[in-house]
């Protein structure tokens, strides 16, 4: 490869020339291979850039080139080429690719150099060819198929297509291929907004649950809407109905989990048998509360679960839980509303007339033995419940490197490489941008998502919020800090899903971002500029990060699902290493949610100390909690560590 430099910027503009030839002019010779002006060449960036100094130094104007690489045979028009060099526009179909290329062979410059160069916008054109895709899916896939896809053999598309779908759009995982399948039969009931309030701190356990995605489906009647509001009240109430007690208070999110998974347990049972669902084809109007009472009901329920998914998991003994809550002697619901059991209708083959009378006629006695009952029910199923999913599955090679942050951190410096041109591409820019601020800022802060997605901004030149009004809206702030000159990090504690935690002593989370591998540039160019483009003409949520403003766009604001598909798309463009098209950062990757950047930061610093006590630093949480559920620190991990020390004694 020559050295890059040489030409300069007077013959470039020299040759920006793009006319035709003057008419009675005879038109220059075409060469085949011409001699370059200088052997030698500074590079550049950007496409059209790159085309325009490799002209000039081979003293092209736009139609000498027309002539030497488009036969009469190509589809390719002369103001496509003009377009190219103003900048205007770039090769996305695969005709402009085979022209590129015989560019690339007419100046001797080595296979892709130009394809470096251009910007990942506008890539939906690639895999024209895809049939059974909607538009949406097709641009989906497009980004992570080969320029030349459609130049390739049927049966190689077949296979590069199946392999994006399984490895990156699914996620090759056993659990996936199982998501991926029933997420196509949906049978949950939704209650009202409730269900748009769900928010579940663990994506491993709800968000990445088939069910929980397809449950967004059918309005709950009306009868076991108003039931499901009443139950709201009485968990979320800041005191207890009067004459009644309970035993704690569901927060927002808790409250929309629940909400969920009790609209999969009545959405099964009046799915129709004959369905891919297999549900019990009760009818919506027989549905209601007080049938939870009946050990039946429950027991259908389990077995229904284990024969969908295969096996039982701790979801059914947490679902169990539920049922206990709900007939405890003291606080439960149920048992302190015994005028549920008046909307009890029959069911054939579950709740037959002589099972309502004899409930009603004694409702103390049914919920001691619906509770006697759940907690037999949970001691058996505690006993060959199996994990549904490894959560550590997705990121394995990150977890079993010696340095995991760094090797989650070549995701953020792909990001970078791909960011394309902000003056051409504003929009792409921005949400290139937003990734990988996302990415940065997980890492450093190491918070659940919800405090992530809810972290306001304030400028520099606004006034910061005080803790007292952090605290009441339960959200953190990123604000500049004029006596430690960084952007720092305020966070009440309450604003956290463990805010009892001895971690925090009723003390705010408080952190100055480091200014490290070009993190505060982005976080500038961020709030001065991308952010305004992604938010375009929706309201400002006053959150950092916001969505991208479309057409039907009324919210800016990120909810649990936005805001981990977003995460998960990052991973799937710039994480996940794709052989075909040589893009991505992380070879066996596989897509993830931002909950796992706890994992990884818990598991990078086990190895380091083999202390759980400072892992549970990085992330907020307990000694406990990082050996229970974010660190993999396996024996040949904690061998190695010690054998670092006592290495030191032959050294």
């Amino acid at each position: 490869m020559p050295k890059r430099r040489g030409t300069s910027a007077p013959a470039l503009r020299a040759h920006e020339d793009c006319s035709q030839p003057r008419r009675g002019y005879p038109p220059k010779p075409v060469v085949e291979f011409p001699e370059p002006i200088s052997a030698e060449w500074e590079d550049v960036e950007g496409f059209d850039a790159a085309l325009r100094l490799h002209m000039a130094r081979h003293s092209d104007s736009s139609w000498h080139l027309y002539r030497a690489v488009v036969t009469t045979a190509d589809t390719f028009s002369y103001d496509a080429l003009k377009q190219w060099t103003r900048g205007s526009r770039g090769p996305r179909s695969a005709i402009s690719f085979e022209i590129l290329g015989r560019v690339e062979r007419r100046y001797r410059l080595p296979d892709g150099y130009f394809r470096t160069k251009l910007s990942n916008a506008g890539r939906a054109t690639t895999g024209r060819k895809l049939t059974g895709l909607s538009p949406s899916d097709r641009r989906r896939f497009a980004w992570h198929l080969p320029d030349d896809f459609d130049l390739r053999p049927k049966t190689e598309q077949e296979r590069i297509v199946q392999w994006v779908r399984d490895t990156i759009i699914t996620g090759a995982t056993d659990f996936r291929r199982f998501q991926a399948k029933t997420g196509k039969h949906r049978f949950g009931f939704m209650f009202g907004g409730a269900a748009k309030l769900v928010d579940s701190e663990s994506p491993s356990d709800d968000l990445d649950n088939p069910e929980i995605l397809e449950s967004r489906v059918r309005p709950a009647p009306a009868h076991l809407a108003r039931e499901m509001s009443d139950l709201l009240r009485f968990k979320t109430a800041t005191l207890a109905p009067a004459g009644l007690r309970r035993a704690g208070v569901w927060g927002s999110e808790t409250a929309a989990q629940r909400t969920e998974h009790l609209g999969l347990l009545f959405g099964a049972f009046s799915a129709p048998p004959a369905s891919e669902v297999k549900g019990f084809g009760a009818t919506p109007a027989s549905l209601c509360f007080g049938m939870l009472v009946f050990p039946a009901v429950w027991d259908w329920y389990l077995r229904w679960r284990e024969e969908r998914r295969g096996f039982y998991t701790k979801w059914e003994v947490d679902m169990l839980a539920l049922a206990r809550s709900f007939v405890h002697s003291e606080t439960g619901w149920l048992r302190q509303n015994p005028n549920i059991a008046d909307g009890i209708v029959p069911i054939p083959d579950l709740i037959n007339e002589a099972d309502i009378a004899l409930v009603r006629s004694d409702w103390v006695a049914a919920c001691d033995k619906m509770h006697k009952h759940a907690v037999v029910r949970s001691k058996e199923i505690e006993r060959v419940a199996r994990v549904h999913r490894d959560p550590f599955e997705p990121i394995l090679p990150i977890l079993e490197a010696e340095s995991p942050v760094r090797e989650y951190r070549k995701i953020t410096q792909e990001i970078l490489r791909m960011t394309p041109d902000p003056d051409r591409h504003p929009r792409a820019a921005a949400e290139t941008v937003r990734s990988f601020l996302m990415l940065r800022f997980g890492l450093h802060l190491g918070l659940r998502q919800r405090n992530l997605r809810e972290l306001m901004l304030c400028r520099r030149d606004h006034t910061q919020r005080t803790e007292r009004q952090l605290e009441a809206a339960r959200r953190g702030e990123i604000r500049w800090n004029e006596r430690e000159i960084g952007w720092e990090v305020l966070i009440p504690s309450a604003a956290f899903k463990n805010a009892g935690s001895s971690f925090f002593g009723n003390k705010p989370f408080r952190l100055v971002l480091p200014d490290l591998d070009g993190l505060y540039p982005q976080i500038e160019a961020y709030i001065d500029r991308h952010r305004r483009n992604l938010l375009g003409p929706a309201d400002d949520p006053g959150t950092f990060f916001v969505k991208t403003a479309k057409r039907t766009t009324t919210n800016a604001a990120y909810d649990q699902n936005t805001f981990y598909e977003a995460w998960r798309l990052t991973i799937q463009r710039y994480g996940i290493y794709n052989p075909y098209t040589d893009r991505g950062a992380i070879k066996g990757l596989l897509p993830h949610g931002p909950h796992n950047i706890r994992d990884v930061l818990a598991t990078h610093i086990l190895k380091q100390t083999g202390s759980f006590e400072q892992a549970s630093y990085a992330i907020q949480d307990t000694p406990d909690m990082v050996a229970k559920h974010y660190g993999r620190f396996l024996p040949h991990d904690k061998s190695a560590l010690a054998a670092q020390i006592l290495n030191r004694v032959w050294t």
